[in-house]
């Protein structure tokens, strides 16, 4: 019976040791989206800077972009629909 008892321990242990190390995992990864989020908010920013400053110099950017933009929503749809959002953060079920 001891024996038996020792599995037993070492299986809930095995199991509790998963447990965290995902909930670790998530911790780790739902703060690593916080950090890609804040770059991207930076990079957002300077290249409204430098849209911003090529206007003040007289570039129309509208008139170059239109042929890359509609590369962009041809590729658009596709990327919605294979991408589902989630309806709940991760971290929330945490």
């Amino acid at each position: 019976m001891v024996s038996v008892m020792a599995k037993k321990e070492e299986v809930k242990m095995s199991k509790e040791e998963q447990i965290g190390f995902h909930k670790g995992s998530l911790a780790t990864l739902a703060k690593e989206r916080q950090e890609l989020s804040r770059i991207l908010q930076i990079v957002e920013q300077l290249m409204q800077m430098h849209v911003k400053a090529l206007q003040e110099l007289g570039v129309d950017l509208t008139k170059e972009m239109s042929p890359q933009e509609g590369e962009v929503d041809k590729a658009k749809p596709a990327a919605k629909k294979s991408a589902a959002k989630p309806k709940k953060p991760i971290e929330d079920l945490i």
